[in-house]
């Protein structure tokens, strides 16, 4: 297992908004952003490596299904590095959250065309709690 070392990451639109531990905190919504843990082997996007895949925005009134996402993601060129990770939602939603610790997870996506894996949210100002190696 890769735990006990590495960095953290946070990535949109290919430009690094967190490195390292502690707190992120967007000022307005956060779209399409990936999460990992660089241990050396992970390219910019999460090559190679396990990755959070996150939207977080508050939902739009009577628009179902409008707020936040997250996902874990194993789909090529994404692989299982040996860092396991759980992400769940704080402030709302219970909690509710996946997490994936092999390379066989059922958590996680392995292909586009699977169903179930999206965790979401309708809750305004809702944060998400990422652990790598939990």
């Amino acid at each position: 297992m890769a735990c006990g070392r590495g960095t953290p990451k946070l990535i949109q639109g290919g430009s690094t908004l967190h490195s390292g531990g502690g707190d992120y905190t967007s000022q307005g919504p956060l779209i399409s952003a990936i999460a990992y843990l660089q241990t050396g082997n992970c390219g910019l996007n999460g090559e190679n490596c396990l990755i959070v895949e996150t939207t977080l925005k508050n939902p739009t009134p009577g628009q179902p299904g409008s707020g936040s996402s997250t996902d874990l993601s194993l789909i090529p060129p994404h692989a299982y590095n040996d860092v396991p990770i759980k992400f769940g939602y704080r402030n709302g939603c219970g909690g509710a959250g996946k997490g994936c610790g092999r390379p066989g997870c059922d958590d996680a996506f392995h292909t586009p065309n699977e169903t179930n894996k999206q965790v979401a949210c309708q809750t305004n100002n809702v944060d998400l709690h990422i652990i790598f190696c939990p």
